[in-house]
């Protein structure tokens, strides 16, 4: 991934395009940087609070934090080598500076407080730079207020208090109850730093200026320690290790959950109405960063991740619900508070009704987990083992029933192929645990009479010979990308019909190397990111380990648009970036892509 470049970035009605967002952060927080080197989006002290920063929703009355060259400049951006610390060159006709970024841990692990950092260097010359301290509204929730305190002045937002913490370089020149503003004028050689610390409904502990400089380099220090200890050893090590710190960021340290993205209402298509909050974690988001997670050889984070999934469905069962909080509690339904949304792209949600849905696949994704986690060399205790007895015979009964399928779409519940597929691979995976004695055997002849039946079932009704495909559901000619996912089914059950199937769908949902999610998607939304890693995936698990190369390489030129940190969605004719970001199920497969390409045997993948 090479350094990124830019003259005079600029924004359209104060919106900066969405490729154009690096991201920091320390597994509880995510903040989005433009290249004006204004952070538009945080959300503190979790990913899931309501907004401190929300320009990136509402440019004309939305909370940032702004440091910026007040003249014209270029902007050169890059992470340090396996980290997450963003450094940020500024240049201008009188001098250069580099700021250095970085939402602080510590060496025992995350602060109780949010601490955002940014060191300001002098390199050449001199560089005066603009800073604006701007609160949010919460999404027009709450009226944030100034207080003076002994230790300073403290911004109250609703039960959230900020601070600005400046080097005595700082020149201040006004304060209210809305911002700070203020310059800073650096020099070669010099160093200043312009921070920020939050926490909500707890006191704040105020460190001091040279404290939060030096956890900087100790947060540097933990990212490369912890890519260091990763036990990858495949193709594309670069793209699997940008990609597993990408997915740190959504790992909410103190539950395990995986946050399927670190924002909200982003647009699949500017101006429609598809903008969703995924800022909570999904069984089934979850399931497939825990195998990615595996893959890179993250155990300490795969077990956690799992863990907390299983304790959480036990905790609201005995039905799987679609998605959870990041603290484990049940989502809230959507609210649609009254801001602008993203250029203009309504509603804004809050909140996500998917959480009331049926959606069979979760079976499949679960069961396969367990299996993976097994396989990986890690053991199930007796409490998790139950539970995926219980999953398997649910599976078994609910197999026929229809379903909102992977993509949640509105509208009727259908028989979808996927939803199916995933089925059989769920007690196909419970048979397989059951005779290795991972759980119960009870009803393992049961099991496999209803895997057959399944099998039996697809091959009946969601084969076209029309199309030379398996279809999207029942009933229907189009098709769905993400039967990339169920390979397996195909090596078992029918391979010719389902690299039939994969050649239909790169030509009819293939744009080049994207690829749409399902038939009729690109008049809707951009080209699904994760699609086109999935499609690399299923062809080198079925052998075709050239085409996937291929493709791995031009899918991975057509993405890179920012660093390696991938949103949701790329428009094929624009290259625009769409969707929320960082985007946890695109980064998921690109690490799952790579596996495979490795050298890793169908035997060795689960999906």
């Amino acid at each position: 991934m090479s350094k990124r470049q830019v003259a005079n970035p600029e924004r359209e009605e104060g919106f900066a395009p969405l490729g154009d967002y690096a991201a920091i952060g320390e597994g509880r927080s995510v903040a989005l940087i433009a290249l004006d080197g204004a952070i538009d989006w945080w959300c503190a002290p979790s990913m899931d609070s309501p907004p401190l920063f929300d320009r990136l929703l509402e440019p004309e009355v939305g909370g940032y934090f702004l440091l910026t060259p007040r003249d014209e400049y270029r902007v050169e951006r890059q992470y340090r080598k396996n980290s997450n610390v963003l450094e940020t060159t500024f240049i201008t006709s009188d001098g250069k500076a580099r700021v250095t970024e970085s939402i602080n841990s510590n060496t025992a692990g995350r602060l109780p407080w949010c601490e955002l950092a940014r060191r300001v260097e002098g390199l050449e010359g001199e560089v005066t730079f603009d800073i604006c301290f701007h609160a949010g509204t919460r999404t027009e929730t709450v009226s944030p207020w100034l207080q003076t305190t002994p230790m300073g002045r403290v911004y109250n937002v609703g039960h959230l208090m900020a601070m600005l913490r400046c080097s005595e370089d700082v020149e201040i020149s006004e304060c209210c109850d809305r911002y700070t503003r203020g310059t800073l004028t650096t020099r070669e050689g010099e160093r200043s730093m312009v921070a920020l610390l939050a926490t909500e409904g707890q006191p704040l502990a105020v460190p001091s200026i040279e404290s939060i400089d030096g956890r900087i380099e100790v947060s540097d220090f933990a990212w490369r320690d912890w890519i260091e200890k990763l036990e990858f050893h495949g193709e594309y090590p670069e793209w699997v290790y940008r990609s597993a710190l990408a997915l740190k960021f959504l790992l909410y340290s103190p539950s395990g959950a995986i946050a399927a993205a670190a924002t909200t209402s982003l647009p699949e298509r500017l101006g429609g109405d598809k903008n969703y909050d995924y800022r909570y974690a999904w069984v089934r988001d979850a399931c497939m960063v825990i195998k990615a997670f595996v893959h890179a050889g993250a155990i300490e984070e795969s077990q956690a991740a799992f863990s907390w999934l299983t304790q959480t469905i036990r905790r609201h069962g005995p039905n799987m619900r679609v998605c959870y909080t990041l603290t484990g509690d049940l989502i809230p339904a959507e609210t649609y508070p009254p801001v602008t949304g993203y250029k203009h792209s309504q509603p804004v949600r809050v909140g996500n009704n998917a959480r009331d849905q049926i959606q069979l696949g979760m079976y499949g994704d679960m069961l396969a987990t367990a299996a993976l986690f097994i396989d990986a060399g890690h053991i199930i205790d007796i409490d998790t083992a139950r539970l995926l007895g219980d999953l398997a015979n649910q599976c078994a009964d609910r197999w026929r029933v229809r379903d909102a399928g992977i993509w949640e779409l509105p509208g009727d519940y259908r028989h979808y192929t996927h939803s199916k597929m995933a089925c059989w691979l769920a007690l196909t995976h419970a048979v397989q645990l059951a005779e290795e004695g991972h759980i119960e055997a009870t009803w393992k002849t049961r099991w496999e009479r209803e895997r057959n039946r399944i099998a039996e079932w697809i091959e009946t009704h969601c084969w076209s010979e029309a199309r030379g495909a398996y279809v999207f559901y029942e009933g229907v000619e189009g098709l769905d990308a993400a039967l990339c996912l169920t390979h397996r089914f195909g090596a078992e059950v029918n391979r010719e019909r389902m690299l039939s199937t994969y050649r239909a769908i790169r030509q009819e949902l293939g744009r080049g190397s994207l690829i749409y999610r399902y038939s009729g998607a690109h008049e809707e939304e951009g080209a699904f990111v994760a699609c086109s890693f999935w499609m690399v995936e299923a062809l080198a698990a079925l052998g075709e380990k050239e085409e996937a190369r291929t493709l791995m390489d031009e899918a991975l030129e057509a993405t890179n648009g920012n660093l390696g940190l991938l949103t949701e969605m790329v428009d094929p004719s624009t290259g625009e970036h769409l969707g929320n970001v960082p985007q946890g199920l695109s980064h998921l497969a690109q690490i799952c892509a790579a596996n495979a390409l490795s050298g890793r045997t169908l035997e060795d993948a689960h999906y």
